[in-house]
Parts: structure tokens; sequence; C-alpha cells
């Protein structure tokens, strides 16, 4: 997925164990099995993509 397609305000990126992709504005929480805005900040889906092995290794900081 081409990070240069997503919205500017997007600086988190992470992956749900079920394989759904989300970018946060704000960095997100950890729920039991993928992770949740925080009350503040945007949220989008960004797409769905296979679930991977270790979903609470996916967050990630957008660099812009």
């Amino acid at each position: 997925m081409n990070a240069d397609a997503f919205p500017d305000w997007v600086n988190w990126l992470a992956q749900d164990a079920d394989g759904a992709l989300w970018g946060y504005e704000a960095e997100p929480n950890k729920q039991h099995d993928g992770w949740y805005e925080n009350e503040v900040g945007r949220i989008v889906k960004l797409g769905h993509a296979a679930p991977p092995a270790d979903w609470e290794a996916t967050l990630r900081r957008r660099l812009h």
C-alpha cells in the first residue's frame, strides 16, 4: 500500500488480527485482537490484507 495515498493527517498505521488496515491521527490503544482510537484524533480504514502473524507488532509511526 502506497503511504502517499493516505490522508495527510494519518500519523500511525496498524493492522488488526483479522487483517484490517487502519490509519490513525493519534497513537491508538491496543485491545484483545486489534487497535482502537483513543478518543483523540481521526481514524480511517485503509483496506484489508492477510491476517498478520503478530498483529501486535504492526503498529508503526508514519514518517511524513
